[in-house]
């Protein structure tokens, strides 16, 4: 039973569930005695004895405890396996040579209980209480990543005895935990100049920094495999043009590969393949990925972010919860915390699932080959976060999961699946998925169900049918070469009303989707909400254009189609969309204030700070202010800004951020930070 299937409740009540659901899972993972416990005497190096009670380093095998207050320094590259490792003071990597860590589960959680479970936290709702240092696992720092030169390697290992449901794993308990790789200023880019077959280099759309020889890139397709598996096995996507190659050598804007490539990729104006490297040199990964393979996991009230790190052969197949990156249930707790540049691919359960989180920025990742969704919004309440600029190649089909949230999702391969329209999505690309490059899912099985509470912009939670609430921003957005649907908006082929039962936003607060990419594709956009309003919309090489669109309260402007079978399709009334009509008859109303969040801090002297973060909203943004001090927009409309602030003296000093936007609105919650 999922706590969610028991809605609509109260949100009280909805918690007292959880709760008691956490606790009679709890029992699956053991304590392990103090007695069979390496424990720190000190602060070290891993590979001290002194470091460790009884002079001796952990061995095989060993289950090790970093106590609180002690900061021990992983130190070592070793094959052999520690099974397990409570963090409850601070293990961090170092940073001036290779390392590499092989264990069974690592659990960042404060305090003495150090208990063998992959998945379920004792303070799931508590914060550390007060006075009480964060526990602490860190390869690298947002300020200090780990350098180029370097290495740092988790190898999530099964341990013969531990449950294989929900270990190897890492969970994060209200503790803090960060990876942090050397940064790229690019982690993809376009494709610079057309592909042929047998080619072994490639022209760049512009100018990488921090790829290096030795890298595992991907070429996307740019040709479209018709053939749709109906169940995952690997075989069945054996067709895929996408195509994997070692780079060994880099001038400019050119790659050299280490083999031919066997297929054509087109560059032909704005329709051209994607060129994204898969590798870091922070990495964590499955040590067996055809075995039992691991997960990672932040629970509430943790800490810390994810920068040009790699997640590979990870993710649980057929097994909730069991994520590559997973945000399990933080609410607004981890507000500031991003993931950034990170590369995951080969993953058996998804690539990043943002499950009842707020306040999430997920940027310039790149997720390849994932079974089932590959960036997914998880329960219908996740609202302001934020995806942006990120990659989604090769999402497959996989099979509902055992007691998911909803029941109506298929697990079918979305590059990006969500229920809740009230996030950000914006400079993304998704290509050759199975089934969907983008999918809004929210079917009313009952209608009551999708009755969540949800939070609002002043902070208070209200139940609301998420089927109504519109997007904060969705511009710029590109889907190619999928199998089925590039953009499916509510719709589904049995139902003239589509998934969402004919209920969406009203005319004043529509879905509003800007400046669309669509080519190469089956069907390319499936508009079946009510109330949506298109704004250039480039349409090239589908089958279908507008497929079953309902057109009720819908508005078109600047809709480009070319080299379409069927290019306006039939909609329920029959009607087809006139450009005179636009905006009539939506009257788009901007009562949405914007949303912020401050994502890095750090001191340029003794007296000031650079703070950076970004804004989203669904009009103009005109102002961005920290501490009283007016921010600068790197990016347009403030997507991305910093600002210099002088520092607090006495007291706990606070940096407080919040934005206006054009339309005279103002931030109701704003983002506060405090500084140590």
């Amino acid at each position: 039973m999922n706590a969610r299937q028991i809605a609509p409740v109260s949100v009280a009540t909805h918690a007292l569930i959880l709760l008691s659901l956490v606790g009679s899972l709890a029992v699956r993972g053991a304590d392990a005695p103090t007695a069979d416990l390496i424990r720190s005497r000190q602060n070290g190096p891993w590979s001290a004895p002194a470091t460790w009670e009884g002079g001796k380093v952990p061995g095989v095998g060993s289950r090790v405890q970093v106590r609180e207050g002690h900061r021990v320094v992983y130190d070592v590259k070793l094959n052999q396996v520690i099974r397990f490792i409570h963090v409850a003071g601070t293990l961090t990597f170092a940073p001036d040579r290779d390392t590499e860590l092989n264990v069974g589960l690592i659990r960042v959680q404060s305090g003495d209980a150090a208990t063998e479970d992959g998945f379920n936290c004792q303070a799931h709702f508590t914060d550390t209480p007060a006075g009480q240092p964060k526990a602490v696992l860190e390869a690298g720092t947002p300020d200090q990543p780990i350098d180029a030169r370097h290495t740092a390697r988790i190898r999530l290992t099964y341990v013969e005895g531990m449950d294989k449901e929900t270990c190897p794993a890492i969970v994060c308990c209200g503790g803090r935990m960060d990876f942090h790789g050397a940064e790229m200023d690019r982690t993809w880019v376009k494709l610079g100049a057309p592909v042929k077959a047998g080619d072994t280099a490639i022209k760049l759309a512009e100018p990488v920094t921090g790829w290096r020889v030795g890298d595992r890139v991907i070429l996307t397709a740019t040709t479209r495999q018709k053939k749709r598996a109906k169940t995952f096995e690997r075989s069945t996507h054996d067709s895929t043009q996408t195509e994997e190659r070692l780079i060994t050598a880099i001038k400019g804007d050119q790659l050299t590969f280490d083999k031919p490539l066997a297929y054509d990729h087109i560059c032909d104006g704005p329709y051209r393949g994607d060129v994204a490297n898969l590798s870091r040199n922070v990495i964590i990964e499955s040590a067996d990925p055809k075995g039992v393979r691991g997960h990672t996991m932040y629970h509430r009230n943790s800490a810390g972010s994810i920068s040009y790190a790699e997640f590979r052969h990870l993710g649980k197949q057929g097994i909730l919860g069991k994520y590559s990156i997973h945000f399990h249930l933080v609410r607004d707790s981890m507000r500031g915390s991003s993931v950034i540049g990170a590369s995951i691919w080969d993953s058996g359960n998804r690539w990043i699932t943002i499950h009842g989180s707020n306040y999430l920025i997920v940027r310039d990742c790149v997720g390849y080959q994932s079974v089932g969704h590959g960036f997914f919004l998880e329960d219908g309440t996740e609202v302001y976060n934020v995806l942006d600029r990120n990659l989604a190649v090769q999402a497959y089909i996989g099979k509902p999961l055992p007691e998911q949230v909803f029941g109506f999702d298929h697990n079918n391969g979305a590059g990006f699946w969500w229920a809740n329209s009230l996030n950000t999505f914006t400079r993304n690309v998704a290509a050759e998925c199975d089934e969907y490059g983008y999918r809004f899912e929210a079917a009313p099985d009952p209608a009551s169900a999708l009755r969540l509470a949800v939070a609002r912009p002043d902070g208070s939670r209200e139940e609301v049918d998420i089927r109504t609430l519109p997007f904060v921003r969705f511009e710029d957005n590109e889907s190619h070469c999928q199998r089925r649907h590039a953009f499916n908006l509510g719709g589904s082929a049995e139902d003239l009303k589509g998934d969402v039962g004919g209920v969406g936003p009203d005319a004043q607060h529509p879905f509003i989707i800007r400046n669309t990419r669509i080519w190469n594709v089956h069907w390319a956009f499936h508009p079946m909400s009510p109330s949506v309003l298109v704004d250039e919309m480039d349409i090239n090489h589908a089958e279908y254009a507008l497929w079953r669109a309902v057109y009720d309260h819908h508005s078109y402007r600047g809709i480009h189609t070319n080299d379409i079978e069927v290019n306006l399709n039939f909609s329920s009334k029959g009607e087809a969309p006139r450009e005179s009509d636009y905006p009539k008859p939506l009257q788009p109303v901007d009562d949405l204030p914007p949303a912020t969040i401050i994502t890095h801090v750090s001191r340029k002297d003794p007296n000031t700070l650079l703070v950076r973060g970004t804004t989203s909203d669904n009009g103009t943004v005109t102002k961005v202010m920290v501490n009283g001090t007016t921010a600068r927009a790197v990016r347009p409309n403030f997507a991305e800004w910093e600002v210099v602030v002088k520092s607090q003296v006495g007291g706990k000093p606070t940096l407080t951020a919040y934005a206006q936007d054009a339309a005279g609105n103002v931030e109701k919650l704003p983002h506060v930070v405090s500084l140590k």
